[in-house]
């Protein structure tokens, strides 16, 4: 059966997905990042506060990104003054990764705009069923 772009789920998904993004970017441009930037730099602050230094890989990993995009953000993040890159003793080929002063003060702000714009976005729905499904789209089960 063929559906119309309407009834498309994928489709559907597609354009909210472009809607929710564009809302992001528009959120956090006043605070200088990009989207990548601000996930990047939240789970940094994030891991940082649990006594956690990341190298590169770990930090994609934990953000979902792509390695290389990654290593050219995280660039951006340096250029900034919003993150240090230090040689790991125990591995000199691998640089921890950490928040600066500005970075942890930038973090939690950015966060904070980016939950206002999902309580906004998501608001028609139920927090939890919007939580369920997305949980279920982004990790389904074996």
């Amino acid at each position: 059966m063929v559906l119309r772009p309407g009834e498309s789920p994928g489709f559907l998904l597609w354009h909210a997905t472009l809607r929710w993004q564009r809302a992001i970017a528009a959120a956090l441009a006043p605070l200088g990042l990009t989207h990548v930037q601000f996930v990047l730099l939240a789970c940094m602050w994030w891991l940082n506060t649990h006594e956690e230094q990341p190298n590169q890989l770990a930090l994609a990993r934990q953000a979902g990104t792509d390695v290389k995009m990654t290593s050219q953000a995280l660039r951006a993040l340096e250029k900034k003054g919003l993150i240090e890159r230090e040689v790991d003793p125990a591995d000199t080929r691998a640089k921890r990764l950490r928040v600066t002063a500005a970075g942890a003060e930038l973090a939690p702000r950015a966060i904070a705009v980016v939950e206002q714009v999902d309580a906004d976005f998501f608001q028609p729905v139920a927090v939890d069923d919007a939580i369920t499904l997305l949980t279920h789209l982004a990790h389904p089960e074996p």
